[in-house]
């Protein structure tokens, strides 16, 4: 008899309706304690994530045979494109769409549960040995000079030492990250259900929240279909593939922690393992489709909550700047808000637009709100992604030769 195995998708969805339960009807102790080992265990997962990226990211543009710099280019105006028409098209929605229900006391309920939190009983600081920016620069420069010398001018120790070390990240990955994944979205979910966010969420801005997800799903459905369409591969597949990277994204509420799960649907859509070991980790610092969308339209929402002005002239440059300001924005909740306080300013105007001011602060709290279904969106367009660098990589730069998809 076959032993029985329950997969990923099912664990996480039972870590989140755990989490929901033992926040809304346990005791404050026991949420302590749960979110204290999500927290130790979130610790070691950022610890992590740089030496993910830096492994990955190196030994898949190092084992791109031709035209890595080319693969390396085409990836990143994608990526940037893809989070441009994001929010452009964000900002359509939500203009035409939240001003027949807008509620002026919205954001001000929401507000009130913004600085509510269980805390831990205590936590434990483990700093990364490299920030994930420099992770991704060095990866780069380390990749693109393996790629194009190995052979060459130097030899292959690097190269076998590289490899190595990827082993060693992927042992890492496949025995402690992935296994523990449920424990760290237990903990998450118990926080904001304790805290009261997730009834007060669903309770007030539920029109809102139901239109912004709704964005999110049918833009992943566009870049499915154009994936789909130019690998010639069936999208509904595609989509089918992603669900678990989709549902760890919305437990870890962070792009870089998805990517051990997001490898394994990339490998599922056929993506070769080197495309998939540089587009992954690499789109999950730059490809912030999601969370454009989501900014985007919380933006619209507190100014038509505020009575403030907003036109396509203001948002446009707003979405471009903050598109590439958002590269590597931290692998944290609510690291792309964190990142675009600076630059609020834009839209809400000098007054309005002070970081420190209340306009802002009711902008993050209205977008931490919606922050874990914005991540999902971004990574499963990472894999969109990684479908179309896959099809250029064997048909143009590899002309039709045999690519092995393992």
């Amino acid at each position: 008899m076959k032993q029985f195995k329950l997969g990923l998708v099912p664990k996480l969805i039972i870590a989140i309706i755990v989490g929901i339960l033992i926040g809304q009807f346990m005791p404050l102790w026991f949420c302590k304690t749960v979110v204290t080992l999500s927290t130790i265990f979130s610790s070691f997962l950022k610890f992590v994530i740089p030496l993910m990226i830096l492994a990955y990211v190196t030994m898949g543009i190092a084992d791109l045979s031709q035209g890595a710099g080319k693969l390396l280019i085409i990836t990143v105006l994608l990526a940037y494109t893809s989070t441009l028409f994001a929010g452009s098209m964000s900002f359509f929605v939500s203009s035409t769409l939240f001003p027949h229900f807008m509620s002026p006391d919205a954001l001000e309920k929401i507000q009130s549960t913004a600085d509510v939190s269980v805390g831990t009983y205590f936590s434990i600081s483990l700093p990364a040995v490299i920030d994930t920016l420099s992770a991704v620069v060095l990866a780069f420069i380390l990749g693109l000079c393996l790629s194009n010398l190995r052979g060459k001018t130097v030899g292959t120790s690097l190269y076998n030492g590289m490899k190595d070390f990827s082993a060693i990240i992927d042992a890492v990955l496949h025995t402690a990250i992935i296994p523990l994944l449920p424990l760290y979205i237990c903990g998450t979910f118990v926080d904001l259900t304790y805290s009261g966010k997730t009834f007060t969420i669903l309770g007030i801005l539920w029109k809102v929240f139901i239109i912004v997800i709704a964005m999110h799903l049918v833009y992943l459905v566009i870049e499915f279909a154009i994936a789909g369409s130019i690998a010639h591969k069936n999208p509904m597949k595609l989509m089918q593939n992603q669900i678990s990277g989709y549902t760890t994204a919305i437990g870890t509420q962070s792009s870089a922690a998805t990517i051990p799960v997001n490898l394994e649907c990339a490998k599922a859509d056929g993506i070769c393992s080197q495309i998939r070991n540089f587009v992954v980790p690499l789109c999950a610092n730059i490809h912030m489709c999601g969370s454009m969308i989501t900014i985007t339209a919380c933006a619209t929402a507190v100014c038509l909550m505020n009575d403030l002005p907003i036109s396509i002239m203001t948002v446009i440059p707003f979405i471009m700047t903050l598109g590439v300001a958002m590269v590597a924005s931290p692998g944290a909740p609510g690291g792309s808000i964190m990142t675009a306080l600076p630059f609020l300013y834009m839209v809400f105007g000098t007054t309005a637009g002070d970081p420190n001011g209340p306009i802002c602060a009711l902008m993050v709290a209205l977008y931490i709100t919606q922050d874990s279904f914005g991540t999902a969106c971004n990574v499963s367009g990472d894999n969109a992604i990684g479908v179309v660098v896959d099809q250029i990589y064997r048909k143009v730069i590899m002309k039709g030769q045999v690519v092995a998809d393992d």
